[in-house]
């Protein structure tokens, strides 16, 4: 059975990355958000995998509603 996301925060998080793997939690259940730990198991969501070569800055969905995971898309906007 899969859940509906549940909607961290209506507002992305802008983020100041070095190079390595991060995995976006998806279900938006996690307690450390943005990143999985590990909260989504049951719901059927599985996070994203985020692989960078090198240090970037990132707008990562926090409404969890995004078409273009793990990357907001101003879908935020749209919520009531």
């Amino acid at each position: 059975m899969i859940s509906n996301p549940v909607i961290a925060q209506k507002a992305p998080f802008r983020l100041e990355l070095s190079p390595g793997e991060y995995w976006w939690c998806a279900c938006g259940r996690s307690k450390k958000q943005p990143h999985c730990d590990g909260s989504h198991q049951g719901t059927g969501i599985v996070p994203v995998n985020v692989k960078l070569t090198e240090p970037k800055a990132v707008w990562l969905c926090g409404c969890k509603q995004t078409g273009e995971a793990p990357f907001c898309d101003g879908s935020h906007n749209m919520l009531e």
